[in-house]
């Protein structure tokens, strides 16, 4: 099973920009799409992007024109490039190996990261 280790969260102000990292070990990251996904204390886990092996993306409204998912399959590494932060983004952010299923359903994916804190403040 694939293991998958997210980096890169931390707190910064409205307007300003992060990119996260996703780690993963296995043969199989280059073959496997992979998603991102966050979520608010109290609220349920939420579809932001995602990443397929031949490289379709797909992003949620709320974030599509703001966040750019992309992958180093040499590097075994996703990337999640967050611009134009506000405070409604703030949130653990986790990443995923999609199993099956619709890219966009938490359900769909099988292993996932620990997870990073985002913190955008106003």
């Amino acid at each position: 099973q694939v293991q998958l280790v997210e980096s890169g969260g931390g707190l910064v102000q409205a307007g300003g920009s992060l990119r996260l990292s996703c780690a993963a070990s296995g043969r199989t990251f280059s073959s496997a799409s992979m998603g991102w996904f966050r979520q608010a204390p109290g609220k349920e886990r939420e579809f932001v992007a995602a990443i397929s092996w031949s490289g379709d993306t797909y992003y949620a409204n709320s974030v599509k024109g703001r966040f750019t998912v992309s992958r180093d399959n040499a590097k075994n590494t996703g990337y999640l490039q967050m611009n134009s932060l506000k405070p409604e983004d703030t949130s653990v952010y986790y990443c995923a190996m999609f199993a099956g299923g619709s890219v966009r359903e938490p359900r769909s994916y099988g292993s996932w990261g620990q997870g990073t804190q985002v913190t955008v403040s106003s």
